[in-house]
């Protein structure tokens, strides 16, 4: 009788004790867990960008600039810029080179690339200009820059007339086939002076970009050159005169995104930004008026 007495209480207590752990078994969730924030998969970076400039030499240290000012902007965007003369970036556009943006310092070397410009203007029928894309991005000013010191005294382009007429001044060029050679032989033409005839008596040299000329002057290897007045500030030259709309017309620099571009897009936000406020304050700071 007492055997069975503590079987029964046994069996009581385990009966009790299994109710007691059924009790505490958690239901099993059929939700799907919502991904925090940590375990979520992180954006994939902007895809790196390489776009090449084609622009005037005159253009270097302000657009060097503003590429390094840009990077803020579009990060992932890298700028490869080519700097030389606006005829010899025309011909290598046409020859094919890769090219996204091209910013000439005359508009007769992107007319020559425009096919909307007229056959006198593009003989060739080139179709290298996006349409819609081009603007007068600059204005720029023909300067004659003298030596520190301007050893021959000239004050003006009056007298640099009459020292190139009696032999008595050397003038650095440009080339015919660039923008400041081209300007310069109007400034020529406005005085009635021969050019070939002041070339054969020596008084002038020539270099096939504008930054070739402002070395020449910066070197004394001349008594003056005919630059652009941003070449002759970025150098430290003075300025001896400027020449007027009437001696050579207006200094306009058009730009444009190319056809051949691979990111038009992309071309013409940096050239949106090349017209925009902050690189407008870097081209005026040196002497380029801004046409927006």
């Amino acid at each position: 009788m007492k055997r069975n007495f503590f079987f029964i209480l046994a069996l009581a207590l385990a009966m009790l004790l299994g109710l007691s752990g059924c009790g505490q078994t958690q239901p099993i969730s059929t939700e799907v867990p919502i991904e925090t924030k940590e375990s979520s998969v992180p954006e994939t970076p902007a895809e790196e960008i390489e776009l090449i400039v084609f622009a005037a030499a005159s253009m270097t240290e302000t657009l060097d600039q503003i590429i390094e000012q840009y990077r803020s902007v579009a990060p992932n965007v890298r700028i490869r810029p080519n700097y030389d003369s606006s005829g010899t970036l025309k011909t290598q556009i046409a020859e094919g080179a890769e090219v996204d943006l091209f910013i000439s310092a005359a508009p007769k070397q992107m007319n020559a690339l425009d096919a909307s410009a007229d056959a006198e203007q593009n003989p060739e029928g080139l179709d290298y200009v996006r349409q819609g894309s081009r603007v007068n991005l600059l204005e720029n000013k023909v300067a004659l820059a003298v030596p520190e010191g301007n050893p021959k005294g000239i004050t003006g382009y009056d007298a640099l007339a009459e020292g190139l007429r009696d032999g008595t001044v050397l003038l650095a060029m440009g080339n015919g086939d660039v923008p400041v050679g081209q300007y310069t032989q109007k400034i020529l033409a406005y005085y009635e002076l021969d050019e070939a005839a002041l070339a054969d008596a020596g008084c002038l040299t020539y270099g096939s970009n504008v930054k070739e000329v402002t070395t020449q002057v910066s070197e004394a290897a001349v008594d003056c050159g005919i630059i652009y007045a941003t070449d002759a500030f970025s150098a430290g030259l003075a300025v001896a005169d400027t020449a007027s709309a009437e001696m050579c017309g207006q200094v306009i620099y058009p730009a444009a995104v190319m056809t051949v571009s691979r990111h038009p897009e992309a071309a013409q936000a940096f050239l949106d930004y090349l017209r925009g406020p902050e690189a407008s304050a870097v081209f005026a700071a040196v002497g380029f008026t801004p046409l927006g």
